[in-house]
């Protein structure tokens, strides 16, 4: 730690661990200069003498003792001196917010995702496939709400897919630059770019760039021949104008846990930053993402429980050319391809003493490729309804049967800006914005034919010569639909504080209108599609400062989300021409009102939280997954009303002899309100717990930090889940715990803090089901209301990730 000299340098310093340090929690330096009054001011002053100094013995002049005490506060933000290990934040707002802070950050995988860091706050429920965080077999839930019913904003930018909501944790950003995670479980911020928040808002933020110009770098190597490399450089000011600004650089590569596979990763991030007068600021922001990753098969409870993480819950690590069936689950079939591009330029400034405008411009590309293995046969064929004539000839086909890629391709574009004009005026905060977005969606699926060893070319399905092509020059299609969408939201609020700011007041109303014009190229009944939607969403949010520890909070809100676009398709059967699944331009859209009333205590020692929450939702919208000519895609299903409430906790400690101690939990009771509708009978469902919903969760962490020597271990505990509506199927309880310990080293040359760690996941190596990767309605045959029976389907799980081990590496210079 640095000092600063006052005085003498030779000043003795001496290290106080008093009432100051206390109330401070810190240590606090003192430095003491000592040094003769001759040299200060007043030795040139002269001073009338009285006649008894004139008549005095002559001395010499007193010497004085000029005391110096100069406080160094250690940052809250430095390594070791945050509450709960870096897993808490003192929080001051109207509702509920968790926070992740770079302290718990570093000291993780350098590749976990924004999910696997979020995964110790309350309610949090992640679902992996693997220990790294490449695959995107994943999925989050908050309160039991999924993966596309949360919102995710980097810096005022949205991350949520155009068509589905959800979001690949995998390409927000290197972890390496975040500076904060929070997670707002019960609702988004008035001016958050999201339609699709009922389960809340996870808000990224960058680290600002280095004022100095430096960087960081890391290597990783660990288990299943995993290794990366990460570099960022900070340009500092730049040419003395000011903007400075940081880019940098990842590369990750991991052979799959289980079954054949491997996932490659490369991305990049950048920020450059501008600061001027009063407040004003201006950032370009951006992420760039490129991978290709191998698809886990996702089981079913029986084949979980005859082959567990073996078997036939793998895919094929060679291909079998005997068999079409078998050969369409050669892995190489199964490799997901995706570049994704995310842009926005946030800008805050200062207009007068009482006026503020916010504006941020956003754009976003996508590219991806869902491929997976399926046979398609070579004659009696058919483009949407319509039967063609064509031969195909497919290498290796049998009975007239072959074994093709099954890609599923998606092109996107995004673009729109939010803007928010702030007016503060005595205890008055008045807010109004807009928010514009435009989303141009085309999704396609072609065929590629497969070679007798096995190989399809092109595995991003864009070079046209490479698929499947009819005598008269189209590609053989199983489904095409290209949509525009536009969101125009007005929002108006007031953040009112009172009463020397112990009260609290936020009212807000959002006015939403969203419309999606789109076109199905495929022959057959249907071609333009179309919806308008327009939604009122008033908000209040109180907060009441009891003393400078204790507050109490309210908070109620409304959202809104509208079907995936998915649902207003028809898809077919090139083989048959039967439709896979029906659209509909009558889709409903889910409304949902929450209320949270909550405690929060921000003492010496501990800071925590304790929420009650309750939601009502109408058309309550549950993504899921469905087969689509052997490709998997998202989709979503009506789940009719439900009403869920419960309790999240939360409780950190300050620092204590370099120990941060954390813990969180859940209760949750989450029911489904109405009988649905199913093959044209009711099925059994009022009062039945609704799926991805445990009722019990709870983690626990232990930090330790002296500056040089780290460590943390964590434990998370997940109740069952029900993976049908019926609940006549669930995913048991598990426990695992994760592991890492370090050593940072003193500055050295050139090198800020060299770095050793290692980390090791699921220490316990607990195979287990992580979550529900695609409920139904019922998983056994029932009988419906009416006395019809109604088929069961058998959903779709996530296996955990095994254990892993990882080192790495790291320096600032």
């Amino acid at each position: 730690m640095a000092h600063e000299h006052h005085g003498n340098s030779a000043a003795p310093r001496l290290r106080y661990h008093g009432i100051l340090p206390a109330l401070l929690g810190t240590t606090v330096c003192l430095s003491v200069a000592h040094a003769a009054d001759t040299t200060g001011p007043k030795a040139h002053q002269t001073v009338p003498a009285s006649p008894a100094t004139l008549n005095a013995p002559r001395t010499a002049p007193a010497e004085h003792v000029a005391e110096h005490i100069v406080v160094h506060r250690i940052p809250d933000s430095a390594p070791g001196n945050q509450p709960g290990g870096g897993l808490i934040h003192p929080q001051d707002g109207v509702k509920s917010v968790s926070t992740v802070s770079q302290d718990f950050i570093s000291k993780q995988a350098p590749m976990a995702t924004a999910f696997q860091l979020a995964a110790m706050l309350p309610g949090a429920n992640v679902s992996s496939s693997d220990p790294m965080g490449f695959s995107p077999n994943t999925d989050i839930t908050v309160r039991g709400l999924d993966n596309s019913a949360i919102g995710y904003v980097l810096e005022g930018m949205p991350l949520n897919d155009v068509a589905a909501y959800s979001g690949t944790p995998s390409q927000f950003a290197d972890s390496e630059n975040y500076q904060e995670i929070a997670l707002s479980q019960g609702s988004a911020d008035l001016d958050s770019p999201v339609l699709n928040a009922a389960g809340g808002l996870m808000n990224l933020t960058f680290r600002d760039p280095a004022k100095k110009a430096g960087g960081d770098a890391s290597v990783s190597y660990g288990s299943y021949n995993t290794n990366r490399e990460f570099i960022r450089l900070d340009t500092g000011d730049i040419a003395h104008t000011g903007i400075r600004g940081f880019v940098s650089y990842s590369h990750g590569a991991t052979d799959n846990w289980r079954g054949p596979g491997r996932d490659e990763k490369q991305h990049v991030d950048f920020k450059f930053l501008k600061e001027w007068g009063q407040g004003n600021r201006a950032s370009l922001i951006g992420t760039f993402n490129t991978t290709i990753t191998s698809w886990y098969p996702e089981p079913t409870m029986d084949t979980w429980k005859s082959d567990g993480i073996k078997g036939q819950n793998n895919l094929l690590a060679h291909y079998d050319s005997s068999n079409p069936e078998n050969g369409a689950n050669y892995w190489r079939l199964w490799r997901d391809g995706e570049r994704t591009l995310y842009g926005g330029a946030p800008v805050h400034l200062t207009l007068t003493d009482h006026l503020t405008l916010d504006v941020t411009p956003y754009a976003q590309l996508a590219y991806g490729n869902w491929p997976g293995g399926s046979t398609l046969s070579e004659t009696g064929l058919y483009q949407g309804t319509q039967a063609l004539s064509d031969t195909l000839n497919l290498p290796g086909a049998q009975d007239g049967v072959g074994v093709v890629r099954a890609d599923y391709t998606q092109r996107s574009y995004r673009s729109g800006f939010t803007s928010a004009l702030h007016y503060k005026t005595g205890w008055n905060d008045f807010v109004l914005g807009y928010w514009y977005d435009y989303g141009d969606d085309n999704e396609q699926q072609p065929f590629t034919a497969v070679q007798t060893n096995g190989y399809a070319p092109d595995i991003w399905a864009q070079n046209g010569r490479d698929v499947i092509r009819l005598s008269n020059g189209e590609r053989l299609l199983g489904g095409s639909f290209h949509t525009i969408s536009q969101t125009n939201a007005l929002f108006i609020g007031d953040h009112m504080s009172l009463l020397h700011d112990h009260l609290a007041i936020d009212l807000g109303f959002k006015a939403v209108m969203m419309s999606r014009d789109g076109t199905n190229s495929m022959p057959g009944p249907q071609y333009h599609v179309g919806s308008n939607s327009m939604e009122p969403l008033p908000r209040l949010g109180v907060r009441w400062r009891i003393d400078a520890e204790n507050q109490i909070f309210f908070n109620a809100t409304t959202n809104f989300r509208a079907p995936d676009q998915s649902a207003l398709y028809n898809t077919y059967d090139p083989s048959s021409g039967e439709m896979y699944g029906t659209g509909s331009a009558d889709v409903r859209n889910e409304y949902s009102i929450s209320e949270e009333l909550g405690y929060r205590r921000t003492g010496r020692w501990i800071i925590g939280s304790l929420t009650l929450f309750n939601y009502n939702f109408t058309n309550r919208q549950i993504s899921t997954q469905a087969v689509q000519n052997g490709s998997i895609v998202s989709t979503t299903m009506n789940a009719g009303g439900q009403t869920s409430r419960g309790v999240d906790v939360e409780i950190g400690l300050r620092p204590w002899h370099h120990f941060s101690p954390y813990v969180s939990g859940e209760y949750l009771h989450a029911t489904i309100d109405n009988d649905l509708m199913s093959g044209g009978d009711l099925l059994r469902t009022r009062g039945r717990i609704a799926v991805r919903s445990p009722t019990l969760q709870a983690a626990a962490g232990l930090s330790y930090d002296d500056g040089h020597i780290f460590g943390v271990a964590t434990v998370h505990y997940t109740g069952h889940q029900y993976a049908t509506f019926t609940n006549d199927e669930r995913v048991s309880d598990h426990t695992t715990g994760d592991l890492a310990i370090g050593y940072r080293f003193s500055d050295h040359i050139h090198l800020h803090q060299p770095t050793l760690r290692m980390n090791f996941i699921n220490i316990t190596n607990e195979h287990y089901l992580s979550g529900v990767a695609s409920p139904t309605m019922n998983a056994k045959d029932t009988i419906g209301v009416y006395g019809t029976t109604i088929a069961g389907s058998a959903p779709n799980y996530f296996i955990g990730g095994g254990f892993a081990a990882l080192f790495t590496a790291s320096t600032g210079f």
